[in-house]
């Protein structure tokens, strides 16, 4: 059956991901804000590299501004832009989905509560997306997991396995690995608490991920907020379950051993030269997301009655970043370090 498929946020994991439907032979057309990298795509194509291949593409690209003038109808929208842009852009592209369409939102955090209010709970896919990729150039990815080392969940809002997310999980195996979910929340909370381990403290340092696991003392602090946004969870009533492809035995143990072992299999995936999402927005002079990751986790927190000071430590130093009163710099995991002491 014949779709059109748009990707909305055409970044370094909205591109990836097209390229590779692309490349496929579906029908996929990329929707970004950033104009040079919608030009260079129409120029020249779509390039992707990754570890073990590279994949280039003529890819089909709009500017935000024109779909009220091509007045597309899409079957499948894919959402990969930064959570702080959600609402704004379920807005734009809700009248271009069609009544019986899909929307599936490839993002990090838990959106969802941003989503359905204005696609409609019945229009929605959830997914959890484990793709490490970063764009600096126009029209140039560089992918740090092979499709075969990337990991999708996706499934229904209302837990049942459908016709329509099996078609979804078919359609993104094109770039990933895909398991179905019946217990989508569930999954998307355990990858939101490995979000706060990682993508949370290393925000403030500016190195690349394995660099700022190494240093001395980090995996305390990333083992301590991975405690509290469990404990979020569970007060939320949320179900963790394995993650990346990780066996029921890896994501179990005594203590904080599942903790440590999501941490050590994400960094496996996404390869030495991987830079946390968050890093590369502050390099390149943006907000980040960590209010819609870390600060989830806060905020669910005094919901639920749940501490969350390590959490509410990262956040702290973060915005101080964020309104440049402090570099991002490795000499703030001491200053971590004696705020939570």
């Amino acid at each position: 059956m014949s779709r059109r498929i748009a990707v909305l946020g055409a970044g370094a994991i909205g591109s990836s991901v097209g390229a590779d439907l692309t490349d496929a032979g579906e029908d996929v057309v990329l929707i970004d804000q950033w104009p040079a990298h919608v030009d260079a795509m129409r120029a020249g194509g779509l390039r992707v590299v990754m570890p073990d291949r590279e994949v280039k593409v003529s890819a089909r690209a709009l500017h935000i501004g024109e779909l009220a003038s091509e007045r597309p109808v899409f079957d499948t929208v894919l959402l990969a832009a930064k959570s702080y842009d959600t609402t704004w852009m379920c807005h734009l592209i809700a009248p271009y989905l069609a009544e019986d369409g899909v929307f599936v939102g490839l993002q990090n955090g838990m959106n969802e509560e941003m989503i359905t209010p204005i696609v409609g709970s019945e229009r929605a896919i959830a997914c959890v997306v484990e793709l490490s990729a970063v764009i600096w150039e126009p029209a140039l990815v560089q992918r740090d997991t092979t499709r075969e080392g990337t990991w999708f969940a996706v499934g229904e809002l209302d837990g049942s396995v459908t016709a329509r997310v099996e078609e979804v999980a078919a359609l993104l195996r094109h770039s990933a690995r895909v398991d179905v979910t019946d217990n989508i929340y569930g999954a998307k909370w355990s990858k939101l608490v490995v979000n706060s381990m990682t993508m949370g403290p290393y925000t403030l340092l500016g190195l690349k991920n394995w660099e700022a696991s190494a240093l001395p003392g980090m995996t305390e602090i990333s083992v301590r907020t991975g405690r509290e946004s469990v404990a979020v969870g569970e007060g939320l009533g949320y179900r963790l379950e394995p993650i990346f492809g990780m066996s029921a035995e890896q994501f179990s143990g005594e203590g904080d051993d599942m903790l440590v072992n999501a941490i050590r299999v994400l960094h496996g995936h996404i390869g030495k030269d991987a830079t946390t999402a968050t890093v590369q927005d502050q390099k390149k002079g943006r907000r980040t997301e960590l209010e819609h990751i870390t600060g989830t986790v806060a905020r669910k927190g005094r919901e639920v009655g749940v501490p969350t000071p390590a959490n509410d430590a990262v956040l702290q130093l973060a915005a101080e970043i964020d309104r440049g009163e402090r570099k991002m710099e490795p000499a703030n995991l001491d200053a971590l370090k004696t705020l939570l002491d």
